[in-house]
């Protein structure tokens, strides 16, 4: 029940909102078969004390399953990360999803610490940056990061 609960947010997630940059349909020719993603995602959260649910949503808002997904701030992956932050997460290569993943989930873990586990502020920063969330004292006015967070935060509650 879950993994059909998991696909349906997903395909719904991505149809309504489409996914940032990319423009992936869920599950599209490069993606990853919907059971070994749910199971990557399930093992690196565990691993890194993140909620699956919010490891989900924020895997399907950036990259809707896609591992080789790039957008057009230079973000790659699953999870889209940064060349910095994959640089700093030790990832070697950030299109190999269960490096992306697990470098996601620690960097997802580490901005939860940060907020004191405020899901919208660590979500705001996963998008915008933690040095924006600090300065605005919240979640930053751009609308693109509002967005997302309600996206990620409806998506967490949903699964």
């Amino acid at each position: 029940m879950n993994m059909k609960r998991l696909l349906m947010g997903a395909f719904l997630l991505t149809f309504v909102y489409g996914c940032s940059d990319a423009g992936y349909l869920p599950y599209a020719p490069h993606a990853i078969a919907p059971a070994a993603l749910h199971a990557l995602i399930s093992e690196a959260a565990a691993r890194n004390g993140v909620p699956e649910g919010l490891a989900t949503a924020v895997v399907m808002a950036e990259s809707a399953g896609n591992p080789s997904a790039v957008s057009s701030a230079g973000a790659q992956g699953l999870m889209q990360l940064m060349p910095a932050t994959a640089a700093e997460f030790h990832v070697a290569n950030a299109f190999d999803p269960r490096q992306n993943v697990d470098a996601g989930t620690q960097y997802l873990h580490a901005l939860l610490v940060r907020y004191n586990n405020n899901v919208e502020l660590a979500v705001a920063a996963y998008n915008a940056g933690a040095g924006a969330v600090d300065s605005y004292h919240g979640i930053p006015p751009y609308a693109e990061t509002r967005a997302y967070v309600a996206r990620v935060v409806s998506a967490y509650r949903s699964y």
